[in-house]
């Protein structure tokens, strides 16, 4: 018996909807169980409680296409005042060097 990386444990969440409720939301968003763990992701993201790459591991997609799927939703990727200027401090050297 092999046991899987941690990642790749899964856990099931339930909960309680009206049926009306239920009915009208299933009609517009299709799977209720995939647009459940969507708006978790989303949300866990936009709150800096998980990366880029475990949004992609959650949703099952590589990081690129995570990129992607959050833009097309108009979630603001986490870049921060302090990674911009790690990736200036990182680029200046190679910036100095271009020719005239």
């Amino acid at each position: 018996l092999a046991l899987l990386p941690s990642w790749r444990l899964a856990m099931a969440v339930t909960f309680d909807l009206p049926e009306n409720v239920e009915g009208e939301l299933r009609r517009q968003l299709g799977d209720l169980g995939q647009a459940a763990k969507e708006a978790l992701a989303v949300e866990s993201y936009r709150q800096g409680k998980i990366s880029l790459g475990q949004l992609a591991d959650m949703l099952g997609m590589a990081v690129i296409a995570a990129d992607r799927w959050l833009a097309a939703r108009h979630v603001a990727i986490g870049y921060s005042r302090g990674d911009l200027e790690e990736d200036r401090k990182t680029l200046a050297p190679l910036v100095d060097e271009r020719p005239s």
